[in-house]
């Protein structure tokens, strides 16, 4: 075990990273940030901010010499860095984990070989390669980008093989996976950590609500029956368990109208769905992705209070929020990240909505983004 008073390290100065950098200073660690911000969200309250590129050799060795196990706040730290770190310190999640999770065809892949189901997909290398696709798709269909595709980028919605051809030139010729789209009644997501001996624990399912392709709210607990949350759980713990993934994970899946569970993707981290463990469990996602880096016995995950939690954008900053809509109200719990710049689509924070059943939580979310003027085109 590595135990308080040693140096972590994350590769990653987002509000992730600096959401771990809390927990893990809370907890009696010192901690080291690699991220070439110079104003990252973690570099501001890390012990040490290594500012630097991912790929620089220089910080790297520092950061191998200085950190007993170091960890990521996002999935596309070139694989190369993280192979030069695990030859000074403990990585987790591993290079060959990250590395699957940052190619949606090695994902999918993947998935199903260790018990997940999933959309009809193709792969799409170049422009020779659509028609086959399109043949074996159809429509409906999403072309994906293979790589750095989230919050909605990356991807195009088509209905014809023109309309194919015209998004893989929109998407720059590069590598994509065609998938056949699916009409999702839900999704949910599965939250969970493991440790260096297999052993598991789960978060409570959240149900998530997307607007314009980011998660807008999550609803906790899932609106879903026990079946389907113990065959979620199964298939995202047989992902976890054939990656040999150590550290905090989120599977999403699609519940479909027939109660068909698809998995969508995996993030190797965790997740702006597991942001209500904040302030609704008795161990948060955070302090279980310290407990697994360091391979302490993973904390409670239980539930304990329904909760929404409500993402903030930085297009609600126009002019900034009026902060006392969330701070008069006992039930909401406020966790801004510390970006200066508000963009459309950057998200700034969120906020946790607690009470006694779903529905009220659910209200007070609803009702708080209405005064804040959230989801108003």
């Amino acid at each position: 075990m590595i135990l308080p008073g040693a140096t972590l390290g994350v590769l990653g100065g987002g509000q992730l990273g600096r959401m771990f950098t809390l927990a893990a200073k809370v907890m009696g660690y010192q901690v080291v940030v690699l991220d070439p911000d110079p104003a990252s969200p973690a570099g501001q309250i890390a012990d040490i901010h290594l500012k630097a590129d991912y790929r620089d050799a220089v910080a790297l060795l520092r950061m191998g010499s200085l950190c007993d196990a170091v960890t990521t706040e996002f999935e596309n730290v070139p694989a190369a860095s993280l192979d030069m770190l695990a030859k000074h310190c403990l990585v987790a999640p591993s290079p060959q984990a990250m590395a699957i999770a940052q190619d949606r065809l090695a994902e999918k892949t993947r998935a199903r070989e260790f018990g997940c189901d999933t959309a009809p997909f193709a792969n799409i290398e170049q422009a020779a390669d659509l028609a086959q696709a399109w043949a074996q798709i159809g429509a409906p269909a999403l072309l994906k980008t293979r790589r750095l595709g989230y919050d909605g980028k990356g991807q195009v919605r088509v209905n014809s093989l023109a309309e194919l051809v015209a998004a893989f030139a929109e998407l720059g010729h590069a590598p994509c996976l065609l998938e056949g789209f699916l009409p999702l009644e839900r999704e949910i997501s599965v939250v969970l950590a493991r440790n260096q001996h297999d052993e598991m624990a789960f978060f409570p399912l959240a149900e998530n609500q997307h607007r314009h392709g980011i998660l807008d709210i999550s609803m906790v607990p899932a609106r879903v029956s026990d079946e389907i949350t113990q065959a979620a759980q199964r298939m995202a713990a047989g992902l976890a368990h054939g990656l040999d993934y150590v550290g905090v994970m989120a599977v999403e899946f699609f519940i479909l109208a027939n109660g068909r569970i698809v998995f969508n993707e995996m993030a190797p981290r965790p997740h702006n769905s597991g942001h209500y463990t904040l302030d609704a469990c008795a161990t948060d996602q955070f302090q279980q992705q310290v407990r697994a880096l360091c391979d302490l016995p993973l904390g409670d995950p239980r539930l304990l209070t329904p909760v929404v939690m409500v993402n903030l954008l930085g297009d609600a900053w126009n002019p900034e929020p009026r902060w006392d809509v969330l701070l008069n109200n006992p039930g909401v719990q406020l966790h801004l990240y510390g970006k200066a710049e508000a963009r459309p689509g950057r998200k700034m924070g969120h906020y946790n909505c607690l009470a006694m059943s779903l529905d009220e939580a659910l209200a007070i979310a609803l009702k708080t983004r209405s005064e804040l003027g959230i989801g108003e085109d």
